[in-house]
């Protein structure tokens, strides 16, 4: 009894975050692994949703992009998509939801970190996103996706044409002069819940630092840490070039306007021939 409370609590403070409240058996198949569905019995899993679910964050993400990029062709509207609809950046929307914590799983997924794994918080989302589908309509749907992901969106699209910080700081870098980025990579933590820090460094010099789950993410995120610092030194050199550019025009106009003005008063003190006569 208590554990059916303590399920029917969890679910009700996720409907809370999603904004939504499901019907019950649609929920719960959102959040069943199929770990947890072979160890008791072959329950239905959320692999079907997940499915669902996949087509309508596609079809959500595309016509955004569509709609909000009419000038882009079609082959960076799909690197933009791709950048907004994969297992990391899903994950991450998983995690904001904190949704590991309602995740039905089995004992062995439990025991190696599965409720923060990256492939299984995104299929969870993915099911998550097909039940509000199901029970609420696309309009509810689509509501979600925009609630949950217009951040994600917005970000992507201010990355360079790689769409991933990566790219984008070596793109910076070589406009920049200053060379290849490099990363060195430690980690921490026992196997199954590794914690990794990466640090970017350009030219032997340190420019930002990042950790995540996995190298690839540490490094994503050393990646733009970096690419703000260049960036925010480029515009400060680039603000200070023009203001400098500025202030010489300022003086140069001063100086012709003093000499004019000390022409016109030797014009007005130099007597006439006539004058003179």
């Amino acid at each position: 009894m208590s554990d059916s409370i303590s399920s029917a609590s969890s679910h009700t403070l996720l409907e809370g975050r999603l904004g939504y409240q499901l019907e019950s058996a649609l929920l719960v198949r959102a959040l069943t692994h199929r770990s947890y569905a072979y160890e008791n019995g072959g329950l239905p899993t959320n692999e079907r949703l997940e499915f669902l679910g996949d087509s309508v964050l596609g079809l959500v993400v595309t016509d955004t992009l569509y709609r909000t990029h009419p000038d882009l062709p079609e082959g960076q509207l799909a690197k933009l998509r791709a950048a907004v609809v994969n297992s990391r950046a899903l994950a991450e929307v998983g995690r904001g939801l904190e949704l590991g914590s309602f995740i039905r799983l089995g004992r062995g997924e439990e025991g190696t970190g599965g409720r923060d794994k990256a492939s299984i918080l995104a299929d969870t989302l993915e099911a998550v996103i097909g039940a509000v589908y199901l029970d609420q309509g696309l309009d509810a749907a689509s509501e979600l996706v925009h609630r949950l992901f217009d951040p994600l969106i917005e970000k992507s699209s201010n990355l360079g044409a790689g769409l991933d910080w990566k790219t984008s700081l070596q793109e910076l870098t070589a406009a920049e002069g200053l060379g290849v980025p490099e990363y060195l990579v430690s980690e921490t933590g026992p196997d199954h819940e590794k914690t990794f820090t990466a640090a970017a460094r350009v030219g032997g010099v340190s420019y930002g630092t990042g950790t995540g789950r996995s190298k690839k993410e540490a490094e994503q995120q050393a990646a733009e840490s970096a690419w703000r610092a260049i960036r925010a030194a480029a515009d400060e050199r680039a603000a200070a070039a023009k203001a400098a550019e500025a202030a010489e025009a300022a003086e140069a106009a001063e100086a012709a306007g003093a000499e004019e003005a000390a022409e016109a008063e030797g014009a007005v003190d130099t007597p006439s021939p006539r004058a003179t006569a």
